[in-house]
């Protein structure tokens, strides 16, 4: 299946640019559904009679929309749990809560996002377009798999499952009370519906494509983000600077704002060219509702290239029919034991600021910050049995240096 989240900067038109998009690809014969974290839905840019419903539903031939209802998620989750804990609320002579009752927590949306991509990845769709919150909550959301899977490791070890089996024996003899067996269970459910999020957010035909609308404030929004982008491991397909304004206007003060955004884009050009496809989308005098207007939008549609990358962290864009290929992962082990008796991790972080980079080990993972971006990684098995002996920001890639300790490694006769 092949995946594009949209995000942007807020107001920049990402919900009409992840309509065009699947529809796009839905006029090329893909079965496509356009997934909706806004509370709206897309149905008034699809121009949808009536709102779009949280399970898919057929817009236009090969299109189908969905929304997703934080409220509906919340709900459902927790009267599973007041089910699953009824004995102990008996016990405790609480009184249980009715759905009508509730209301989402904070919190919510981010995992009503996720369910729904766990749900649209074994929906068995050709192409899934999902229309993301702004760039900030985008990526924290797409974040969020791996950090869960993380927390959910250290709290419940898979390998210490095996005393599920020794529980009421252990219990006894240590006095002290072991998780109960449904705990284990709903850590390994969450496990698995995590990691199938996390396996769709990472695959080689995912790609995340940015919204903005040419200026100042959208030029230092996407610079923050890059390095988020770069941090977690995510791939670009294309930045589409929207409502782009005709040049030849003979309106002075049209013409003004038209030469700003096209100064904007020369340096946008010229700082994500390279790695960022750019797509410019022109303003129709109008907000785009409908079909018709959605067709209108060029090429903005077209999903671009993706697969092997030649270079670690180039982006380049082989064009709408290249072979996807293997995905090789930007970050990658350079064995330089013979020369420097060192390996060297490499991790392309472009426009990364030396002064904004942190980096802590602490047992076998690594600590990474770029900016206001946090991430854990686990070290290969190689780089476990090494120090970390120095690390450089060179030309927008991070190089750590790790040196293998003697007695922790095979000696070669």
């Amino acid at each position: 299946m092949r995946t594009v989240l949209v995000t942007g900067v807020g107001g920049a038109g990402r919900s009409t640019v992840a309509a065009a998009t699947a529809l796009a690809a839905a006029r090329r014969g893909s079965r496509t559904l356009l997934l909706s974290a806004d509370p709206a839905g897309p149905g008034a840019v699809l121009g949808a009679d009536t709102a779009v419903a949280v399970e898919p539903a057929e817009v236009t031939p090969g299109l189908w929309a969905a929304r997703i209802d934080p409220a509906d998620y919340f709900r459902t989750e927790f009267l599973a749990l007041q089910d699953r804990a009824a004995t102990a609320l008996d016990m405790l002579g609480a009184r249980r809560l009715d759905g009508e009752e509730l209301t989402e927590l904070p919190g919510s949306e981010q995992f009503a996002l996720l369910q729904a991509l766990r749900r649209a990845s074994a929906g068995g769709w050709d192409v899934l377009v999902v229309d993301l919150p702004p760039l900030r909550d985008a990526l924290s959301v797409l974040a969020l798999p791996e950090r869960l899977r993380r927390l959910l490791g250290r709290l419940l070890p898979a390998e210490r499952q095996a005393a599920r089996a020794l529980r009421p024996m252990m219990a006894q003899l240590a006095g002290v009370p072991m998780p109960a067996g449904w705990l284990y269970g709903a850590a390994a459910r969450r496990d698995e519906e995590l990691a199938a999020v996390q396996a769709l957010i990472g695959a080689a035909t995912t790609t995340v494509r940015l919204v903005a609308e040419p200026g100042p404030a959208a030029g230092d929004a996407l610079r923050v983000a890059r390095d988020g982008l770069s941090l977690y491991g995510l791939r670009v397909d294309a930045l589409v600077p929207n409502k782009v304004l005709p040049t030849d206007s003979s309106d002075a003060w049209l013409a003004t704002l038209a030469a700003q955004q096209q100064k904007c884009l020369d340096g946008w050009s010229e700082e994500y060219g390279s790695a960022w496809p750019l797509r410019e989308v022109r303003h129709l005098g109008r907000d785009p509702r409908g079909l018709d207007d959605l067709g209108d939008l060029g090429d903005v549609g077209d999903l671009g290239g993706f697969g092997a990358l030649a270079d670690p962290g180039d982006l380049a864009d082989p064009g709408p029919d290249a072979d996807p290929g293997p995905y090789r992962d930007p970050w990658w082990v350079e064995d330089r034991r013979e020369e420097d008796g060192l390996l060297v991790w490499s991790l392309p972080l472009p426009g990364a600021v030396k002064a904004d980079v942190g980096l802590v080990r602490r047992g076998d993972e690594l600590l990474l910050t770029v900016g206001p971006f946090h991430r854990i990684v686990p070290l290969e098995a190689a780089l476990r049995r090494c120090t970390v002996s120095g690390a450089a920001l060179t030309d927008g890639v991070l190089k750590v240096r790790f040196t293998p300790e003697p007695g922790l490694w095979p000696r070669t006769p």
